[in-house]
């Protein structure tokens, strides 16, 4: 007498769930650094956009000294969950700019008729 067979076995789920388990314990390791890296892309903007609003400072009074009065009081505002931090002189200024989900920092350093930047990794 032959037995109707439809559905699967109890070891063909198992081997199933086994293999998107390992497939998940793959996917999320590689999920978290993509969002460190979203958060660091937007500091980088941030810090990209308060040049601009340093420039636009220097071309209506020809000095950088109140680099940080400029992003408080000016039409800079950043984005959510970033801190920035910045500080002037006569000729030049420095932007730092972080994101609170995240370990790293950016700055640029703007003077002498050059910038430099670099990123500080905190974790």
């Amino acid at each position: 007498m032959l037995r109707d067979t439809k559905g699967f076995t109890l070891i063909e789920l198992l081997i199933v769930v086994v293999i998107i388990g390992i497939l998940a314990a793959i996917a999320i390791p590689q999920f978290a650094s993509t969002k460190e890296k979203a958060f660091d892309a937007t500091a980088k903007s941030d810090v990209r956009n308060a040049m601009a609003s340093m420039e636009a400072y220097f071309a209506d009074s020809q000095t950088y000294a109140d680099a940080a009065t400029v992003l408080v009081s000016g039409s800079f505002t950043t984005s959510t969950g970033i801190t920035i931090n910045a500080g002037g002189s006569a000729g030049g200024y420095q932007v730092t700019a972080s994101h609170s989900s995240s370990g790293n920092s950016y700055w640029v350093d703007v003077g002498g008729g050059s910038a430099t930047e670099g990123k500080i990794q905190q974790n």
